[in-house]
């Protein structure tokens, strides 16, 4: 496992066990060609031998647009009920063509577990280019608040 140090409670095997596990989309930080921030939520896999987060989004998204012209990105992975915990970071993306859509495939088992909804069927259309990006983390730092907060379910 080659996942950086993180700072904050967490061990590099947590920060493993947490993004494999959690399903909650990645919210992603990233510049546009003119410099101005821009964020939005993708759904990622963790791929902790290779130490990076990977999405799937269609070739003309304005991310890609976004992450071409700058690569330096910052990202958070958080629950969104309390106990708050998560995982945030910088790094940067890359973007590289999904010509078999092999990352949506996967994202779409593991988001929706069905790859008959009308959702699969507009993702996986053939007339759709596909790419992944991936995120190479360079900094983590996680946060547990469950200690300090009474679960309200």
């Amino acid at each position: 496992m080659n996942v950086p140090e993180p700072s904050g409670p967490w061990s590099p095997q947590r920060v493993t066990d947490f993004l494999t596990r959690t399903t909650i989309p990645i919210r992603l930080s990233c510049r546009t060609p003119s410099d101005d921030l821009w964020m939005l939520s993708l759904w990622y896999e963790w791929d902790a031998e290779q130490s990076e987060l990977r999405c799937a989004t269609s070739a003309d998204a304005d991310i890609v647009r976004f992450l071409r012209a700058h690569d330096d990105i910052a990202f958070e992975v958080s629950t969104n009920d309390p106990p708050y915990r998560g995982v945030r970071g910088r790094g940067t993306a890359t973007v590289e063509p999904d010509d078999e859509k092999a990352v949506l495939r996967r994202l779409i088992g593991r988001y929706l577990g069905d790859d008959e909804t009308p959702l699969t069927k507009r993702l996986l259309s053939p007339e759709r280019d596909e790419v992944v990006i991936r995120i190479r983390p360079t900094k983590l730092h996680t946060w547990d608040y469950a200690s300090r907060m009474e679960p309200t379910k």
